[in-house]
């Protein structure tokens, strides 16, 4: 499957392929627990991968391997050397989070008292995930408001426009509160010692 994956990718070239979690199937090789056949899979890739940045005649048919992981350190030495360009993606900053929120929110309604900076700043340490978890949370919110104490008949006769009610400072604030952060600042710091010692932009 590996070795057809490649095939294909040259035959349509140009081709990128990504590589999602990559550590799932590029960990470190030799492990007693290791399967036969996830090692077969392991050996392939990387042969494949060896081929994968050169079109000999034709620059057409190349293909880029692209690769996303959580967990860099647990990737096998030679499929970190394969993946030459190794970036480190932060936390977003203040600007990133204000940005973030107000793209989850660019299809709702905001109350007068919402205030994105103030939201970038109590969000710090927080990923692009747990923001968009945070603008979920805040618009349910609103809602179990509007029909907080009604029966499930008076529930249906409400109208759309009667459903969309504005989000306000209050929401978000408890929608924060119940919403922490998903990276410790432990695991930060071991991204950014990995990337000192292994990072190539």
């Amino acid at each position: 499957m590996v070795k057809l994956l490649f095939e294909m990718a040259r035959f349509y070239g140009p081709s990128t392929i990504f590589i999602d979690e990559v550590d799932s199937i590029g960990s470190a090789r030799g492990s007693g627990a290791e399967h036969e056949a996830s090692r077969r899979v392991k050996s392939e890739l990387l042969t494949q991968m060896d081929g994968a940045g050169t079109a000999g005649d034709d620059p057409s048919k190349r293909v880029i391997v692209i690769a996303a992981t959580n967990f860099p350190w647990d990737l096998d030495d030679a499929f970190r050397r394969r993946l030459e360009k190794r970036i480190y993606i932060p936390l977003p900053d203040p600007e990133a989070r204000k940005s973030l929120f107000s793209l989850n929110f660019s299809s709702v309604k905001l109350g007068d008292d919402v205030d994105l900076e103030y939201l970038a700043e109590k969000s710090e340490g927080y990923s692009g995930a747990d923001i968009t978890n945070v603008c979920r949370d805040a618009s349910f919110m609103a809602m179990r408001r509007r029909i907080c104490g009604m029966s499930a008949d008076q529930i249906k006769t409400l109208g759309q426009e009667e459903m969309d009610l504005p989000i306000t400072k209050s929401d978000l604030d408890e929608a924060l509160a119940k919403t922490a952060t998903s990276v410790a600042k432990d695991d930060v710091k071991k991204h950014q010692e990995w990337m000192n010692t292994f990072g190539s932009a």
